[in-house]
């Protein structure tokens, strides 16, 4: 009685999952279809697919024809993958630190580490330019990187210490039983029983920081340091805009992130899905 409860616990969890996922992919369609129209197609029928009168590359052309856009992208990827980097160990030695060490002030850092959830950096915006000109990390890739480190790393020591909470005790003692020191029981055993959570971890990590605007135009608006999305901006003027243009490098620049969600989903479905169906 149990698993068949388990079962459609499971059933109705993927449904509403599939369901906000085509829902999510509408707002993508529209992107896509009208990244290959030509510009009076792109208004006079924005919901159908690219015909032989409406098909254009235009977009792509203008994209592909300047040699910055090549930088931007190199620029996002770097930053990203960096930050994904530095978010996932950080963020999960924080929070092995936190759930399975009792010290005086655990309670307290923990809720400090939650302040950073609830408080946005963006507030600190004249502070944080401030702190990084000091150091000469303006203009810099390394200092958007710190950023968004510090941004993220609130969110990620609070999935990851929930989710290490529930890590059996029994498990972790017989690895210490058996001669295990707390490094490799925290590489070799711990992270690997992680995997669904550093998946979401991941994927609200990336997803911001590449779709991010505000930081690339406060802290590295040069050219040879920008991202993709602000690269993207110069197709955007204050009386013309090339719709062609924007809408191609939108497309491109998803291209990363579903790639990146294809790959992590079944580990980020397993995370959602394992409170729902105990």
């Amino acid at each position: 009685m149990r698993s068949y409860q388990d079962k459609i616990n499971q059933l109705i969890m993927h449904s509403v999952l599939l369901l906000y996922t085509l829902i999510c992919m509408f707002p993508v369609y529209l992107l896509l279809s009208n990244s290959f129209k030509k510009r009076k197609a792109i208004f006079k029928e924005p919901l159908s697919l690219p015909s032989e009168e409406t098909f254009s590359l235009t977009g792509f052309t203008k994209m592909f024809s300047r040699v910055d856009f090549g930088i931007y992208f190199y620029n996002s990827i770097t930053v990203t993958l960096i930050t994904l980097f530095l978010v996932l160990l950080f963020g999960a030695m924080a929070a092995w630190a936190l759930s399975e060490y009792k010290f005086k002030g655990n309670t307290m850092l923990g809720l400090y580490l939650a302040f950073g959830i609830m408080m946005p950096i963006k507030l600190g915006t004249v502070s944080v330019l401030q702190v990084l000109n000091s150091m000469g990390l303006v203009n810099t890739l390394t200092g958007l990187i710190v950023v968004y480190t510090a941004q993220s790393l609130p969110l990620a020591i609070w999935i990851l210490s929930e989710f290490m909470k529930q890590v059996n005790n029994e498990l972790k003692e017989a690895a210490r039983c058996d001669g295990v020191n707390e490094y490799q029981l925290f590489f070799y055993i711990i992270l690997p029983l992680l995997r669904p959570p550093l998946a979401t971890v991941a994927v609200f990590t990336m997803v911001p920081v590449w779709n991010d605007i505000w930081w690339p135009l406060v802290l590295a608006p040069s050219s040879g340091k920008q991202t993709v999305i602000l690269g993207m901006q110069q197709y955007i003027g204050q009386y013309v805009t090339n719709w062609n243009a924007v809408f191609a490098s939108l497309s491109t620049a998803l291209i990363p992130i579903l790639i990146f969600y294809i790959i992590f989903s079944r580990q980020l479905i397993r995370s959602i899905t394992s409170g729902a169906v105990k």
